[in-house]
């Protein structure tokens, strides 16, 4: 009997665990994979242009298939917090090594308003100033 006891009250503690974990409370990040391009880099593509042209502007293909070196895709993934993944696909396809067609469609956010959303949360990039080290060397410099 008090083996069953106990049974019964190491499956009753593992059931509430398994339950209050698969709540997930806790605080998710926004994810963004691949390239970042917005409207306005699309729009700045112009038939015509090289492939060297378009990799200044777009930077380079997420994919280029060894199959067909005429046609370039660009990927981008968002998830905000706990939301489902958006992907959003870019297809720009060469003529005799000249930009003749782009397929697709992009995210409308600006990256730089994408960057500044991250930075709320407190992340540093390495290319940002970061005011807390100015102070902190005007105080040693005192």
């Amino acid at each position: 009997m008090h083996r069953m006891t106990t049974f019964f009250r190491t499956a009753a503690v593992a059931l509430c665990v398994m339950a209050i974990t698969a709540c997930s409370p806790i605080y998710k990040l926004d994810i963004q994979q691949g390239n970042l391009f917005n409207k306005n880099l699309v729009d700045s593509l112009k038939p015509g242009m090289s492939k060297r042209q378009v990799t200044l502007v777009m930077g380079s293909p997420s994919i280029v298939s060894p199959f067909d070196q005429n046609r370039w895709d660009y990927v981008s993934t968002l998830r905000k917090g706990n939301g489902r993944m958006a992907t959003k696909d870019l297809t720009l396809y060469f003529e005799n090594d000249s930009l003749a067609k782009i397929e697709g469609d992009y995210f409308a956010e600006d990256p730089v308003q994408l960057v500044k959303e991250a930075t709320k949360y407190k992340r540093q990039y390495p290319d940002e100033k970061r005011p807390d080290d100015d102070k902190k060397k005007q105080q040693q410099g005192s």
